[in-house]
């Protein structure tokens, strides 16, 4: 589809294959909030490998946004047939549609698929081209009449963007850690020093926690990007494998997507594994990204924002606190030890706090179609986030830090 407005021309294809993976990367690189999950390459391989595609419910469409033969804002959207692998749940939504004898599928969604971590959706070079590319978003949703369009995990010139475009905010609650010690500025020397910020009874837990695992005879190593050796990519998804299994489901991703990682992006990627009397028991999978921090368009120097993201993981044997060694502790001391700024625990879960991984808000950008659902998805929202300002504020008074005098 081609479309001209304001000196754009905004074209829609359907596959990553026709889209310019040099431009598509370069344009997230100037983005404040840019993040792995939004790289062409892994996009691509999520389409290729099966795994977000049409026949799994996750039909693509690249929104892109072009003056004068250069693309000045773009996203990925996709037309669901379902609300799987989102993380913002809106089934009660579609329940209530389907009662009134309404479609709400196939709804859109601005999303990097199964991957609930914040960061840029809608890419521009400036915040006007930003803003068009929103209202073309909703225009586009209503030419093609689906029933409603999600902005999911967006961040904060995404949200302003969407808002003056007319959509409505939804608010969740995720738990982060910052690498950052008593004196504004500086970061933890290493594990102890970070624990030693803590009140007795968290540092107590997580030194008996830690000393569990090791009384069980297991040992963690660690490698990243090209060092992860081929057999221990076989084995941690062996892991992932059972972990969905053990639940009844089959895993989102692919041993093909995980490949794929491994060919075209292996920097993103640093894997824990467990092992036991010589033999692996247990893995878990990191996601990290270095860029430079971008003030006014610019690169911000030398500085670089070291960011992981706590993603997959799984085991073969049931050893007490393994999970939370191989998910929270093997990684924050690899944080530390590497000077990296923040780690993102992902979804849900108020047991990260009692790991000093505290509650942030994140938010998602929705539009409805149908005037009367749209007014009354409004008033629940405005309720919604009643609650979840309440929630925050009881989190917050459960600080797992020491209280300053």
């Amino acid at each position: 589809m081609k479309n001209e407005s304001n000196d754009y021309v905004i074209r829609v294809v359907d596959s990553p294959n026709e889209v310019n993976a040099h431009e598509w990367n370069e344009l997230l690189s100037l983005q404040t909030s840019a993040t792995p999950f939004m790289r062409h390459e892994y996009l691509a391989a999520l389409h290729a490998s099966g795994s977000a595609a049409p026949d799994t419910g996750w039909t693509p469409h690249f929104i892109l946004m072009e003056r004068d033969g250069a693309m000045v804002a773009a996203c990925v959207l996709y037309l669901k047939t379902h609300s799987y692998g989102e993380y913002v749940f809106d089934w009660a939504w579609a329940n209530a549609y389907q009662q009134h004898g309404l479609s709400y599928y196939p709804k859109a969604i601005v999303a990097s698929p199964f991957t609930p971590v914040p960061g840029t959706r809608l890419m521009a070079r400036s915040a006007l081209d930003r803003a068009a590319l929103a209202k073309a978003l909703v225009q586009w949703c209503e030419a093609e009449g689906l029933s409603s369009l999600h902005v999911l995990f967006s961040c904060e010139e995404d949200i302003e963007a969407c808002t003056a475009a007319g959509m409505m905010l939804r608010h969740t609650v995720q738990f982060h850690w910052t690498n950052s010690a008593s004196k504004p500025g500086t970061a933890y020397q290493n594990f102890d020093e970070f624990l030693a910020t803590l009140s007795q009874d968290k540092r107590k837990k997580i030194r008996q926690e830690r000393r569990k695992v090791a009384e069980a005879g297991v040992t963690f190593r660690w490698s990243r990007g090209t060092g992860i050796a081929p057999h221990d990519w076989d084995f941690f998804y062996r892991c992932y494998e059972r972990t969905y299994l053990e639940h009844g489901n089959p895993p989102y991703l692919s041993r093909d997507f995980f490949q794929r990682m491994a060919n075209n992006m292996p920097e993103n990627w640093l894997l824990f594994v467990a092992e036991r009397q010589g033999r692996p028991v247990a893995t878990s999978l990191i996601a990290i990204s270095e860029y430079s921090t971008l003030t006014n368009g610019e690169k911000d120097g030398p500085k670089v924002k070291a960011v992981a993201y706590g993603r997959y993981w799984g085991a073969l044997e049931r050893v007490d606190c393994l999970h939370f060694e191989a998910c929270y502790y093997q990684p924050l001391q690899w944080c530390i030890e590497h000077e990296y700024q923040r780690f993102e625990g992902g979804a849900q879960g108020e047991h990260k706090m009692a790991r000093a991984l505290l509650p942030v808000r994140t938010t998602s950008a929705h539009w409805l179609a149908h005037p009367a659902f749209a007014n009354a998805v409004e008033k629940f929202l405005e309720r919604e986030d009643q609650g979840v300002e309440r929630y925050l504020e009881e989190l917050n008074q459960r600080s797992p830090f020491k209280a300053h005098s």
